[in-house]
């Protein structure tokens, strides 16, 4: 009988110093995230945080799917599909315009200067906005910088009536700009830089309008999350949030290396496009003077509240949002946390 308590003793001794093995066991928080374009190379943050164990560290199983459109995420996340996503904020102000959508929230911001650009050749002969008047301008319908048109030509005294707008499928964009089949396309302007380049376009004949350097004063694409995923789930939403600046982080200081990530994910896709596209992105659209000072994935809410009322001036809102309703900074770390390295 004492050598079966002594034996008893021992086992619950033996318990007692493996206080990991729950956590070892502990089940991973699925988050699934839509994307809002191709496995291209601005995506590779979130494949190097992948293959960096940073979500998992979070407690997260993250999976990552390509998209179509930097507006198509946020109804693929409003209707619970997917609890995170990648999308365009300017069409999330109009999307919560409506009082019966689902209250989805931008958590964390990405692109402090927006992507959305007018593209064009220089043969074209356009090299400032009103310069498109008389011009046909290629636009594929559910594209985010076309989305911005109205505020550009309005910041720009642009006479819309004399630009013919085509409305073209993405894949064929560049090509019919590099044909002159099109003398302009709104786009991305790193992927339609890259792709013009894939279409024997050289780079000195590519003419780039920046509509953040053309008085439309926006942000540009933001991580948004799900409104139940937020609720019952704020540590996951934390969690990805943090994991997702390091992996920004990592990319940063290193795109050759995160590059590898992303063509894990994409072997047809040509490393070198990739890397240049995503050292583009880099540059213009992550890393911002703002962003220098403030941190990765932060908002000036009094600069939203005026992007708010620059997105009004074209939209006819029926239940105008407020910045706090589009955005909040409470899933983010700490700033020291945030700081580009």
């Amino acid at each position: 009988m004492r050598l079966q308590k002594c034996l008893l003793a021992a086992c619950f001794a033996v318990l007692a110093a493996l206080p990991a093995a729950p956590a070892l066991a502990q089940k991973l928080t699925p988050v699934r995230v839509a994307l809002d374009w191709r496995f291209e190379g601005p995506a590779a943050p979130y494949f190097v945080a992948i293959d960096k164990g940073y979500y998992k560290a979070e407690g997260l199983d993250v999976s990552i799917d390509p998209g179509s459109g930097s507006v198509e995420g946020i109804n693929r996340v409003a209707s619970g599909a997917y609890e995170m996503g990648f999308a365009d904020i300017n069409s999330l102000v109009k999307y919560r315009d409506n009082a019966r959508n689902l209250p989805v929230k931008a958590v964390m911001m990405v692109y402090d200067t927006p992507a959305f650009s007018i593209v064009a050749l220089k043969k074209s002969g356009i090299s400032k906005p009103k310069d498109l008047e008389g011009k046909i301008l290629g636009a594929p319908a559910p594209d985010g910088a076309y989305a911005q048109w109205p505020i550009f030509v309005k910041a720009n005294g642009i006479d819309a009536s004399k630009v013919r707008i085509e409305n073209v499928g993405f894949p064929v964009r560049e090509p019919m700009l590099a044909q002159g089949r099109v003398d302009a396309i709104t786009g991305f302007w790193f992927s339609s830089f890259m792709n013009l380049r894939a279409n024997n376009v050289p780079a000195d004949q590519i003419v780039v309008l920046h509509m953040r350097d053309h008085g439309v004063d926006l942000y540009g694409n933001a991580v948004i999350a799900n409104p139940d995923f937020m609720r019952f789930s704020p540590k996951a939403v934390a969690g990805f949030v943090k994991a997702t600046i390091r992996g920004i982080q990592d990319t940063i200081k290193s795109p050759d290396t995160a590059i590898d990530s992303l063509m894990k994910r994409n072997p047809i896709a040509k490393r070198d496009v990739e890397l240049e596209r995503l050292k583009l992105s880099l540059e213009k659209n992550f890393v911002t003077p703002d962003v220098l000072k403030n941190g990765l994935g932060a908002v000036d809410m009094k600069r939203l509240e005026r992007s708010i009322d620059q997105v009004g001036l074209t939209f006819n809102y029926t239940a105008k949002p407020k910045a706090a309703d589009i955005f909040t900074a409470q899933y983010l770390p700490a700033k020291e946390l945030r700081l580009v390295k």
